[in-house]
């Protein structure tokens, strides 16, 4: 209905719907700016932009994750640094992030992996001491809090996704999150031809905007994030119970400071299962259950960053972690007979 209510309007490009998208998101991420703009990715490279990343500047993130993450900083012409991950959390490890820390640092770049939020006191207080920028890869975790405060607000710029596979979605689409006036105003000029005013360009921009029919859809998908979320919560509750007792699989770690917003739930495949992982994704695809592997090769594994030169044995618990990671269903349309089937399934299998 909101999407018919756009078209019949006839404005479709950025217009007051976006506005109003960017007003509501900003509002419940609890931050001064939002920024709308055409996917997940334009917003990473923008929100990188526009605090000012440039070539020779090193930014550390983490292996585990999305390829995007690492490229938006080559975007820039700057140097992905990729320190090991918390093999609980499958987030970037605090401490492996200091021992790369060089006078060419930059910025921090977290990613929210799976919807469990990174260790933001820890990251916030080693960019405080080393004086670098603190960016928030929120992709995945739409509604997810630290100590009671929602991602997306921790750092100096944030970025969403809103792809169809997302907590919520506008189809194509991602955002921009940020409480500093100046990152907001360059990240709107740099999405929309670096416009100041019609036909008055101030910088180099694209064309990056989100769409009217985009935002409106935003705009219902938004009101039913939380109770999504809490299905998905529910749903994940139930897995961890019954996975937690079958020998060989680790159901996934939740820090007690977080609330997770189980994007994905990612259980381990232990060397000591009967059989290995992807035999055990064959018996599930086979039961009907639909299964993924996020993610089966870290980023300085993939063939781009083999020929950039990054060595292929740094980062020891990422390589590990993706021979042993397997996501199963906990989207807010399983249901609690779905959960049962799933564990039963994987009862026969151990």
């Amino acid at each position: 209905e909101a999407v018919v209510r756009v078209l019949k309007s006839g404005r479709l490009v950025q217009g007051p719907e976006v506005a109003a998208f960017e007003e509501e998101f900003a509002r419940y991420i609890g931050v001064k700016h939002a920024i709308a703009v055409c996917n997940g990715t334009a917003a990473l490279d923008i929100a990188l932009k526009a605090i000012g990343i440039k070539p020779g500047d090193e930014v550390i993130t983490t292996p585990f994750t999305f390829i995007a993450s690492a490229n938006c900083i080559l975007f820039q012409g700057a140097k992905p640094v990729f320190a090991d991950i918390d093999p609980r959390t499958f987030n970037l490890d605090p401490n492996a992030t200091l021992e790369v820390i060089t006078p060419k640092t930059k910025a921090i770049l977290v990613v929210h992996l799976y919807g469990h939020p990174a260790d933001m006191k820890a990251f916030m207080e080693i960019c405080e001491d080393r004086k670098l920028i603190l960016i928030e890869d929120a992709a995945q975790a739409h509604g997810a809090e630290f100590n009671g405060k929602k991602v997306g607000s921790f750092g100096k710029v944030s970025a969403f996704s809103f792809y169809p596979t997302k907590n919520m979605t506008t189809g194509e689409g991602g955002i921009i999150t940020t409480d500093d006036d100046e990152i907001a105003r360059r990240a709107r000029l740099l999405r929309d031809h670096g416009q100041e005013r019609k036909y008055y360009h101030v910088d180099l921009g694209w064309n990056l905007r989100m769409t009217e029919i985009q935002a409106a859809l935003g705009r219902v998908q938004l009101r039913k994030l939380d109770k999504w979320n809490a299905i998905r919560a529910r749903n994940a509750k139930l897995l961890i119970e019954g996975i937690g007792k079958i020998r060989g699989l680790t159901p996934p770690y939740v820090d007690p400071r977080v609330k997770h917003a189980w994007h994905q739930f990612v259980i381990r495949v232990e060397e000591e299962f009967p059989k290995g992982r992807d035999e055990l994704q064959k018996y599930l695809e086979s039961k009907g259950i639909g299964t993924a592997v996020h993610y089966p090769r870290p980023v300085h594994h993939q063939p781009l960053y083999r020929k950039l030169g990054y060595p292929q044995d740094i980062c020891p618990n990422a390589i590990e972690a993706s021979k042993r990671v397997l996501s199963l269903p906990v989207h807010p349309t399983v249901t609690p007979e779905n959960i049962k089937y799933i564990i039963d399934s994987l009862r026969e299998f151990s």
